[in-house]
């Protein structure tokens, strides 16, 4: 018998902070039992996440500055290691799961989520390869990129008792306005990052709508799941006001 994975695609524009709670309020009723493993996979607003690492670094408040300059809003993101970009030109995912034991299987889950976006997209026409790009953003090793050279997916994690959150960003198109925001939001932080290593689907296969690039990640999934729409209950909305304020940026 095939698995339930249920799908979520509401969002939240104009609500960074929130957004990022409800995220944060899936994986808590994931790991206590009152929601089966849920992917939550939608579009996202224009939205710099920035990291717990970031928020360390002594350029943290310009690189707030520059990324509202540039006109995306900013929020403290639920895992990673460095800034990483949401736009409206992106498919964002965020897929909590419950675990027996949810660090043993971090590397798992990392491949697992590589794999199935790097097949979709090479269904879909792009040389998709896993793998970190030298001088990207956010590096890391289960990054997606186009031809070792371009990233167009990075991915996180986050644990706690009983759930995990592997939750990331695919960029679709609009890569241009990626490259525009990272380079002064990087500078600040006073991280390397090579623009030329910020990609999108775009750029390799022509233009594709988000919808249909939504569609060949779920169809990988739906061979192997059985999938059923979600929606997200007062219970969740009511534990991700609660949490709101921990991912807020203040302006200023």
């Amino acid at each position: 018998m095939r698995g339930v994975l249920e799908i979520i695609d509401t969002a939240f524009p104009g609500r960074a902070a929130f957004d990022v709670a409800v995220s944060r309020a899936l994986l808590r009723e994931v790991a206590t039992g009152k929601r089966p493993e849920t992917l939550r996979l939608y579009r996202p607003d224009d939205v710099v996440a920035f990291s717990t690492t970031d928020l360390r670094r002594p350029g943290f408040p310009h690189a707030v500055s520059a990324a509202r300059g540039a006109g995306f809003d900013a929020a403290l993101r639920l895992a990673g290691g460095a800034a990483a970009v949401f736009s409206t030109g992106s498919i964002a995912f965020a897929w909590c799961t419950p675990e027996s034991d949810e660090r043993a299987g971090i590397r798992a889950r990392f491949a697992r989520t590589a794999e199935w976006v790097a097949t979709a997209l090479r269904r879909l026409g792009v040389d998709a390869r896993i793998g970190e790009v030298p001088g990207a953003y956010c590096p890391g090793d289960w990054s997606v990129n186009a031809r070792a050279v371009r990233k167009l997916m990075g991915v996180g994690q986050r644990v706690v008792r009983g759930a995990a959150h592997t939750g990331g960003v695919i960029v679709v198109g609009g890569s241009d306005r990626v490259r525009a925001v990272l380079e002064p939001v990087y500078a600040a932080l006073g991280f390397p990052f090579d623009p030329e290593t910020a990609g999108a689907i775009e750029d390799e296969v022509g233009p594709l709508p988000i919808d249909a690039v939504r569609d060949a990640l779920l169809a990988e999934l739906a061979g192997e799941r059985e999938l059923r729409t979600g929606a997200l209950d007062a219970a969740v909305l009511e534990q991700a006001a609660r949490f709101e304020d921990s991912h807020r940026i203040p302006a200023g």
